[in-house]
């Protein structure tokens, strides 16, 4: 209850959706990364927003969730990588967002890390600057057109 309301969301029921992605970068993700790419989206489904999680080798290696800043989120599934013993893991990983990015500080993040493919709902009127980091850092970014945000 919020001040004698309600908070209603309709339940993300969607599966993958992959006819409706585009690539938006000059680089196309690898078929590897494809694989990782998918995983990494479906399990950013299920994770408490702001939600990022980061893949490899079909195996999520970290994820940060629940932070009111996404590039926290970033910050936190890096880490978490790296404390886990899968630092060598995240160069060539793949990372998803449930929401877009309105700046491009969290894929700087996840680039520095060595996250070399992106999925991400797309919409934020920056996302011209996002796209180009990802050029400029030669990495993949994959617009789904479908956010998985919940509040």
């Amino acid at each position: 209850q919020i001040s004698g309301g309600y908070l209603a969301q309709s339940a993300d029921d969607l599966g993958l959706n992959e006819d409706k992605w585009r690539v938006a970068t000059k680089r196309q993700p690898t078929e590897a990364e494809w694989n990782d790419l998918r995983l990494s989206w479906l399990v950013c489904k299920h994770t408490k927003s702001n939600a990022i999680t980061i893949c490899k080798d079909d195996m999520l290696i970290g994820s940060g969730m629940g932070q009111t800043s996404r590039v926290m989120s970033c910050r936190i599934a890096a880490w978490q990588a790296r404390d886990n013993g899968h630092g060598e893991k995240l160069v060539g990983a793949c990372a998803a967002s449930d929401a877009f990015f309105p700046f491009s500080d969290g894929v700087d993040i996840l680039i520095e890390a060595g996250v070399t493919a992106v999925i991400q709902p797309g919409g934020s009127k920056n996302d011209d600057d996002v796209i180009t980091a990802c050029d400029d850092a030669g990495i993949s970014m994959v617009l789904t057109g479908t956010r998985h945000f919940r509040h």
